[in-house]
């Protein structure tokens, strides 16, 4: 009995110990949160508990000793360079691996490094760019530059179109203190010309190769659905035409006024080398028929030196004057005002702008100059006629740019704003006249229209017609003469 007695307190006591553990675990905050009751026993009393088992980790680490292996002997360069093909070289050396072969014996060192025998590259005409430039960038000597200038000089005199390629090949040099020599050089000077450049000997000659053209017009028409750019482009008409197109018909209609199923018809220059290139040009024809209101038909007409719009009757498009002669804001009216510098009061025969000084000066419409230089206290003066008894006068000028006896157009610059005369500052002074005696410029509105008349008329009508019996579609002659044809679909409907 004793010892039952002695083992079951024993295992009395086992139990007692773990439930005052456990009890005591219930009590004690093992792991309490360090970012709550900072400075209170608990929270001191977790952070070396934090400490004890960091140090205990980094106690009982393994640690980064290198594994003990068999020494590598270093290699020389000659065997590096053997195996260097097969190795991933790091970007730091240079990442040239795989690049060459390791040399054998059969390898020699070169004292230099020979040149290849010619440079075979292509240029590019950029824009507000020149021939010379061009080649300048793509390593040609100066001689060789000016040599060819010389030879295609009267080929490029209008200009070389931008984008057009130099087929350039650069030949062997004799030393590495020269250039290379121009060997060969071909480009295409104009649609219908195209220049090669050939060295013979130490001489560079040309070699001009004529291109047929066909300059037949080219005529799209359609009908139009949802709006009159989407309709014409599906057509395959050029967006330049289409632009140009837009413009002029907006001159004579509104927009919004024309419906789906109303027809354009659009003519316009269209240049097509027997090589496949095409170029478009300007805008001939504009054509628009209603199915209500009146149709639109216009012709690009050059008269008198200035190209412009007619209707079919011969009729020119209208020109408002312009909204003000010279970009500034109207310091002064017409009327009777106090004169700034003479002190009294008197007729303001004009209206003044504020602008700049150097600010150009535009000619209201189109005129005559009938004065041009001093006119008392206007200083430097410009007076145009333009018709019908109307004339205007521009004053104070800083600087004249325009003589006596010379046409000038709307918008063309005829000075420049100053203060000459009797003038306090930099300004415009405006003025309208009416038979010889001046008017308030604001109560009239320019408007010029020209009319054709006689052989110019005939002239006209007969281009009209010329153009409207073409056929629709791209030109047909390089079809004929059995060579490839490929553009757009000049029709849609």
């Amino acid at each position: 009995m004793d010892a039952i007695g002695k083992g079951g307190a024993a295992a009395q006591d086992q139990r007692d110990w773990r439930i005052r553990l456990r009890d005591w675990a219930e009590d004690v905050e093992l792991v309490p949160d360090l970012g709550q009751r900072v400075g209170s026993f608990t929270w001191f009393r977790g952070l070396a508990t934090c400490f004890g088992l960091c140090a205990s980790a980094l106690y009982l680490s393994p640690g980064f000793h290198a594994l003990p292996g068999e020494p590598q002997p270093l290699l020389a360069q000659s065997q590096f360079d053997e195996v260097r093909s097969q190795m991933i070289t790091p970007l730091a050396l240079g990442a040239d691996s795989g690049r060459r072969m390791g040399p054998t014996d059969a390898v020699q060192p070169l004292r230099n490094t020979p040149e290849r025998p010619q440079i075979e590259l292509r240029a590019q005409i950029g824009g507000s760019d020149s021939l010379g430039r061009a080649l300048a960038r793509a390593g040609v000597s100066g001689s060789d530059a000016a040599a060819v200038m010389s030879l295609v000089g009267g080929d490029i005199a209008a200009g070389i179109k931008p984008g057009t390629p130099l087929d350039i090949i650069l030949g062997r040099r004799a030393t590495r203190n020269m250039p290379r020599p121009l060997d060969h050089l071909a480009f295409r000077a104009r649609l219908d010309l195209a220049l090669e450049v050939n060295r013979a000997g130490d001489v560079l000659q040309v070699k001009r190769t004529p291109i047929h053209v066909d300059r037949t017009p080219l005529r799209i028409q359609g009908v139009i659905g949802d709006s009159i750019y989407q309709s014409a482009r599906a057509a395959g008409a050029p967006p330049k035409a289409i632009q140009s197109f837009l413009r002029v018909i907006a001159q004579q209609v509104d927009l919004g006024s024309v419906h789906a199923g109303d027809r354009y018809d659009i003519i316009t220059e269209y240049n097509r080398a027997e090589t496949g290139e095409a170029e478009v040009g300007d805008l001939l024809f504009a054509g628009l028929s209603r199915s209500s209101g009146r149709g639109i038909n216009m012709l690009n007409w050059t008269s008198e030196g200035r190209s412009q719009w007619f209707e079919a009757s011969g009729v020119g498009e209208r020109r408002g004057v312009l909204s003000a002669p010279v970009s500034g804001r109207m310091s002064s009216g017409y009327g009777m005002r106090r004169h700034p510098i003479l002190g009294y009061t008197r007729m303001h025969a004009g209206i003044d702008f504020a602008a700049r000084y150097g600010s150009p000066i535009y000619a209201a419409t189109d005129g005559v100059v009938s004065y041009s230089g001093r006119h008392g206290g206007h200083g430097n003066y410009v007076r145009l006629d333009h018709g019908n008894g109307l004339s205007t006068g521009y004053a104070h000028m800083s600087r004249i740019a325009a003589r006596s006896g010379q046409r000038v157009r709307q918008g063309q610059v005829i000075g420049y704003v100053g203060s000459s005369g009797l003038s306090t500052g930099p300004h415009l002074h405006y003025e309208l006249y009416r038979n010889g005696r001046t008017v308030n410029p604001l109560s009239v509105k320019f408007t010029t229209t020209s009319q054709l008349a006689g052989r110019e008329l005939a002239a006209f009508r007969g281009r009209l017609a010329q153009l409207k019996s073409l056929r629709v579609g791209l030109p047909t002659q390089l079809a004929q003469n059995n060579r490839p044809v490929s553009g757009p679909v000049a029709r849609a409907n």
